[in-house]
């Protein structure tokens, strides 16, 4: 089995299929001296002739997704993925803090693409649809993770920033937000909602993971904040 190689923040790392990668605050792959952040979060580990990624964190969560985003999952604690691609991308908040690394494979893994085709055989993107205003809500979260020149790390702002940013009273801001939060939650995006009802408390960052991720948003979207 070959090693894996992982990148973040311009900087490269090897997996090695005979021992247990592992990722955090004080791990093989140092993230941050971030104290939100778990001293081990994430390992990467080979069992059954597969590369799997787990969660051996307690209250964090990771979004990953292949190349294109056009295939996305949350492992929660105590959760664990195979990989498949070739390339994935894992994002995870701590705190204010988003981060973002990627996985690189050797073997031949599956490719994805962003198209489906439709039974009359022509072939269609199908992008989640947000409206204008709900594009630049995202980007105003988001943009502090999409101005990066290395990816890696980004701040999310609080609601009250994001709001500003926007020129928005606090009260269109958070009734935006439940609306996008709302939406996603119904086509299945875990981690948006609470229990009972109630809107869970790290959704912005549970969004900007989800957002980036899937591509949802990028950084050439960014003129829409000045719009």
């Amino acid at each position: 089995m070959r090693p894996l190689k992982v990148e973040y923040c311009g900087e490269w790392y090897t997996a090695e299929p005979d021992r247990v990668f592992t990722i955090g605050r004080e791990a093989d792959l140092t993230i941050d001296e971030n104290p939100y952040l778990h001293r081990t979060f994430l390992t990467l580990s080979s069992e059954f002739g597969l590369w799997w990624v787990s969660n051996v964190g307690q209250l964090l969560s990771a979004t990953v997704s292949d190349a294109t985003g056009s295939v996305q999952a949350w492992v929660a604690p105590g959760a664990k993925l195979p990989i498949v691609f070739q390339t994935m991308h894992v994002l995870f908040s701590a705190g204010a803090t988003t981060y973002d690394f990627s996985v690189h494979a050797e073997e031949d893994f599956y490719n994805t693409s962003l198209t489906a085709t439709t039974t009359d055989g022509s072939t269609t993107v199908m992008p989640v649809s947000l409206t204008t205003s709900q594009r630049q809500l995202v980007l105003a979260l988001a943009e502090g993770v999409l101005r990066n020149a290395v990816p890696g790390r980004g701040s999310v702002p609080s609601s009250a920033e994001a709001a500003a940013r926007l020129g928005w009273s606090m009260t269109t801001f958070n009734r935006k937000l439940d609306n996008v939060c709302e939406k996603l939650d119904k086509l299945g995006v875990p981690g948006l909602r609470g229990g009972r009802g109630k809107l869970a408390t790290n959704r912005r960052a549970r969004l900007v993971e989800y957002a980036i991720a899937t591509r949802l948003v990028s950084a050439d979207d960014l003129s829409l904040l000045d719009a």
